[in-house]
C-alpha cells in the first residue's frame, strides 16, 4: 500500500518476548466453520457470508472507505499470513465493529488503518486489534507494523472509542503527524493498548486527548512510551491508567526538539517509568494525579475478534 511516510524516530528499548496472554481473545470460532459462502473481494483474497459479520481473508488487499460510508462488521483473518490496509477518504465516515483473528506476519511494514478526515468528523469504534503484529520491518517502508496512522493532512475530527491494541512493532495510534499537518484533532476513549513498541498513544494538536483509557507494558512485549505528546499541542489526559513496571517513559512530552503541554487529570501513570519533559515542554499534572495505576480493558471494549466483528465486546 502506498502510504505517506512515517517519521521513524529512534528508541533504543529492545523488543522483548512478545505478548501471549494478556487479554488475549477469549475464543473466536473455526472460520472454516463459520463461513457459509465465499466470493471475490476487489479480486483480491476471498470474503464469507455471516449471519452477523462478513469474514474477509487478508490477501494484501488494499481497501477504501470514502465520504459518508460506514464499514462495519467485518471479522479479517490474518492466519493467511498476507497483509490487509483499510484507507478512509474525505469526511464523515465510521469504522465499526471490525476485528482481527491473529497476528500480522506479513512483514509490510504498513498500517494497518490509514485514516484522516477531512474537515468533518468521523467515528472508529468497537475494533480488536490485540493479536499484534511480527517485529519486522518492511522493506521499502523501514518501520514495523503500525495499528493507526493518522495522515498529516487530517484536518477535521476523528473519534477512537472502544479499542483493543496490542503487540504492534510500531505504535498503535500514530496520530502526531497532523501536528505539523493539517491540524486535526484525536479523541481516544474507553480503549485499551499494551505491549507496543515506540509508543501507545501519540498526539500532537490542540484539542486532542486520550480519557478513561489504559495502557499496560508488562514483559511480555514490546516496551514503548505510554503516550507520546508532540508539538504543539496541548494535549489532555483524563481519567487514565498508565501502567509501565518500569518500561520505558509512561507521559513522554516533546520530541525533534520541540515541545508540547500535557494536562493530566485524574489519571495514574507508572512512577517507575516515570514523565519526561524535552524540548521546553512541561507536564501539569492535577491535584488528583496518582502513581499506582491499574491498567484495564474498559467497559464495552471487545476481547476478541469475533465479539468485535459481531458487535459485542
Amino acid at each position: 500500500m502506498a502510504q505517506n511516510p512515517r517519521t521513524s524516530e529512534s528508541d533504543t528499548t529492545p523488543t522483548a518476548g512478545r505478548n501471549t496472554g494478556l487479554t488475549r481473545r477469549n475464543y473466536v470460532r473455526s472460520l472454516a466453520a463459520a463461513a457459509t459462502a465465499a466470493t471475490t473481494l476487489g479480486g483480491v483474497g476471498t470474503a464469507a457470508a455471516q449471519d452477523d459479520y462478513e469474514v474477509i481473508e487478508a490477501g494484501n488487499q488494499e481497501i477504501t472507505v470514502g465520504s459518508g460510508e460506514t464499514w462495519e462488521n467485518k471479522l479479517i483473518d490474518m492466519t493467511t499470513g498476507q497483509d490487509i490496509s483499510i484507507t478512509t477518504q474525505g469526511s464523515d465516515w465510521t469504522v465499526r465493529n471490525v476485528g482481527f483473528d491473529g497476528k500480522n506476519n506479513s512483514g509490510a511494514g504498513t498500517a494497518t488503518f490509514a485514516v484522516s478526515d477531512a474537515g468533518g468528523t468521523s467515528t472508529v469504534e468497537n475494533v480488536y486489534l490485540g493479536d499484534g503484529s511480527d517485529g519486522r520491518n518492511g522493506r521499502s517502508t523501514g518501520h514495523g507494523q503500525t495499528a493507526f496512522w493518522v495522515n498529516p493532512e487530517h484536518s477535521g475530527h476523528i473519534d477512537f472509542q472502544n479499542l483493543n491494541i496490542q503487540g504492534f512493532a510500531d505504535n498503535a495510534i500514530y496520530g502526531s503527524a497532523p501536528g505539523n499537518g493539517g491540524g486535526g484533532t484525536l479523541h481516544i476513549d474507553s480503549s485499551f493498548a499494551a505491549n507496543c513498541r515506540v509508543s501507545h498513544f501519540r498526539l500532537a494538536t490542540e484539542g486532542s486527548k486520550v480519557t478513561n483509557s489504559s495502557i499496560l507494558v508488562d514483559d511480555e512485549g514490546y516496551a514503548g512510551r505510554g503516550i507520546w505528546a508532540w508539538a504543539p499541542g496541548t494535549i489532555e489526559i483524563e481519567d487514565c491508567q498508565i501502567e509501565m513496571n518500569g518500561h520505558h517513559t509512561a507521559v513522554d512530552a516533546g520530541a525533534n526538539g520541540q515541545g508540547t503541554t500535557v494536562v493530566l487529570q485524574n489519571t495514574d501513570y507508572d512512577e517507575q517509568a516515570g514523565i519526561a519533559e524535552t524540548g521546553g515542554s512541561t507536564v501539569e499534572l492535577g491535584d488528583d494525579t496518582g502513581t499506582d495505576p491499574e491498567a484495564f480493558v474498559p467497559d464495552g471494549t471487545p476481547t476478541s475478534a469475533e465479539a468485535a466483528a459481531s458487535g459485542g465486546n
